[in-house]
């Protein structure tokens, strides 16, 4: 990192910096001998490490956590299981650790419905929830039809991948079938998205995989944005281990997707221009997850607006917001970010609950990207709370420098797993 280092960054705003911010708001909680009833909605980064940390800062308070799925697959690394560098079982975690050692009460089904008013929420299986306090964590929803002629029946041919599961399972087996000297076409939308920087970790990783197994196909990544994250970093690692492999078409040289032909695995962009694929794959649009409309805290962008200082709702009272969902630059749309933000947020519902006024917080975020198995980048931020806004730190964060070494980008890919690991464990505990 080009203006803090790694230690001071850790010792900054790092995940060993928020745990005592977190411990000294639910120490508040638990010495009142408060409870209260919690329901957790959302099982991914922000959600389980919010359940997790209500439970550790006050076992007295009652915490449900809602998620559908009963093994959760992280979007993080899933781009390695693309590359076949990566088993699914390797990004599948489950909720055991959250029952059996912490108390968290786990229901496997969705959340249909919240009345704010009545503070209940409707599950599909019938069940209705009450809660004192109710944390969100819905990740996104893709905006379909928004590009022409992407809905759920077109990603069934063209996969977005965009959220981990049997999306990463179809596009791994299509590019696996694809035929040698053929393209993948990759459409990245305009922010805000979910990981800025992952289309192109993706497009890197699959180039990567065409290198070793597929050596006459190439990588066509067309783009609604002129720059993208760690733009500099990339192109000078994709010209490093891939030469002419991957091409980027910004907006301004006609990059961005209006049409999609699922069928035919091809689409038309803004000045006519047509692509044929031999692999398609559409990143729609996106908005926070589905039932943070039905809560009634979304606003007309889509996403949900909170108060910085501890992530509840601005629209509804005592419904709290973490991670993809909401509106919260310039801390991005990441895993890292959910699972900070899940922290505060427990910490802000323990002092509500115990009847104390809630310390400022400050999170923090790093973005591992990997250009390479063993070729990674980093960009890396400290943020605050002022005046109802997040913001960054002056002089904190940076990104790896332009001029590193080769040994420096190797050790920059052993800590993206080192990140992994340890942040999987922090959330879900030990790993199927």
């Amino acid at each position: 990192m080009s203006q803090f280092s790694r230690r001071q960054f850790l010792k900054a705003g790092g995940a060993a910096g928020l745990l005592p911010l977190v411990g000294g708001c639910a120490a508040l909680g638990a010495r009142s001998g408060s409870a209260g009833r919690v329901v957790v909605i959302g099982g991914g980064f922000g959600g389980a490490t919010a359940a997790k940390y209500l439970k550790r800062g006050n076992p007295q308070v009652e915490v449900t956590l809602v998620e559908p799925k009963r093994v959760f697959h992280t979007c993080p690394f899933s781009n390695l299981v693309l590359a076949g560098e990566r088993s699914m079982d390797s990004i599948a975690h489950n909720y055991d650790e959250l029952k059996q050692v912490y108390g968290v009460r786990v229901i496997h089904a969705t959340a249909t419905d919240v009345d704010p008013v009545a503070q209940r929420v409707v599950l599909s299986n019938g069940q209705r929830l009450d809660y004192d306090r109710l944390l969100l964590s819905p990740g996104i929803s893709m905006r379909w039809n928004e590009i022409e002629g992407y809905d759920e029946a077109a990603a069934q041919l063209a996969p977005h991948a965009w959220q981990a599961g049997p999306q990463t399972e179809l596009l791994r087996r299509q590019l696996e079938a694809m035929e040698d000297g053929g393209t993948f076409v990759l459409s990245v939308p305009a922010d805000p998205f979910r990981c800025p920087p992952g289309p192109y970790e993706r497009a890197s990783l699959i180039a990567h995989y065409f290198s070793q197994h597929k050596p006459r196909s190439k990588v066509l990544i067309l783009d609604a944005k002129d720059n993208f994250s760690k733009q500099g970093l990339f192109m000078q690692g994709w010209r490093e281990l891939y030469g002419d492999r991957i091409e980027w078409v910004g907006r301004a040289q006609d990059g961005e997707v209006t049409r999609v032909d699922a069928a035919r695995l091809e689409v038309e962009t803004e000045f006519g221009t047509r692509h044929r694929a031999s692999v398609l794959n559409v990143v729609p649009p996106q908005k926070a997850g589905w039932i943070a409309e039905r809560a009634g805290v979304t606003d007309a962008s889509g996403w949900v607006p909170v108060k910085a200082n501890t992530f509840e709702s601005q629209q509804v009272a005592n419904i709290y917001v973490v991670g993809d969902a909401t509106v919260a630059a310039p801390m991005p749309k990441s895993g890292f970010a959910a699972n900070a933000q899940g922290k505060v947020a427990a910490a802000a519902i323990l002092a509500s609950l115990g009847g104390f006024e809630p310390v400022d917080p400050y999170w923090a975020n790093t973005c591992y990207s990997l250009v390479g198995p063993e070729y990674g980048i980093t960009v890396a931020g400290v943020y605050r709370a002022e005046n109802q806004r997040v913001i960054s730190v002056p002089g904190s964060g940076g990104v790896s420098p332009m001029e590193a070494s080769a040994q420096f980008r190797r050790n920059e890919a052993a800590y993206a797993v080192g990140w992994y690991n340890a942040i999987s464990q922090d959330t879900w505990g030990t790993q199927l």
